[in-house]
């Protein structure tokens, strides 16, 4: 699938109707997204025929990027059962096949480590939370047998390469892409239309236990 038409489907997909600003619920762009797991498999090969989990994936944008790129199988984990609704609308209308599992990822328990090969996510930034996206990124190093690809604010970039090599086992953590992140007005402390972020698209690859 070529990228700008895998963009195209992303498009159509239906976003938060009701975002938790305490959940930092922001829609994962079709730009973004078709780029983050485009890339992926394009270049590291790390989603067709492999076992993608999606970690907060809301209303499963990157879950349906990964099913629509032939991942062998699709997991998205969200703590919310109203987004997971939306995606399964979202999976159904573009016929793709998603497992969704209602979760608290910083709680999640799976049986043995290292169980699926590639972990995508657009975690929390930690605004609301501080130390949330070290927890989402704790726990997808905790799981993934071969990459995670993550996406966090530029600004931290030092903070998350030296978190990743020192405290969760992390053989390699590289900035593989510079996006801007279209944050779109959703709350109501926000008095700007949309602000664009500065974001970069991580791949960490796991130490082999």
């Amino acid at each position: 699938m070529k990228l700008k038409q895998l963009e195209g489907l992303l498009g159509d997909l239906q976003q938060f109707s009701n975002p938790k600003v305490e959940l930092e619920q922001y829609p994962t762009g079709p730009h973004i997204a078709s780029r983050m797991l485009f890339t992926a498999e394009n270049s590291y090969g790390d989603i067709t025929d492999k076992v993608v989990a999606d970690f907060g994936c809301g209303c499963g944008t990157l879950s349906t990027a990964a099913s629509l790129l032939d991942a062998a199988c699709v997991i998205g984990y969200d703590i919310d059962l109203q987004s997971l609704e939306t995606a399964t609308l979202n999976a159904e209308e573009l016929e793709v096949e998603i497992d969704l599992v209602q979760c608290d990822i910083t709680k999640l328990e799976l049986k043995g480590h290292q169980i699926v090969d590639t972990v995508v996510m657009n975690p929390p930034f930690g605004t609301r939370k501080k130390g949330a996206d070290m927890e989402f990124l704790s726990a997808a190093m905790k799981v993934a047998s071969q990459a995670v690809y993550s996406l966090h604010k530029t600004s931290t970039r030092e903070h998350i390469k030296r978190a990743a090599l020192r405290d969760f086992n992390a053989k390699s953590a590289e900035v593989i892409c510079e996006l801007r992140y279209d944050l779109p007005k959703l709350y109501k402390f926000h008095k700007r239309k949309e602000v664009d972020i500065a974001v970069d698209l991580w791949r960490f690859e796991p130490r082999q236990n």
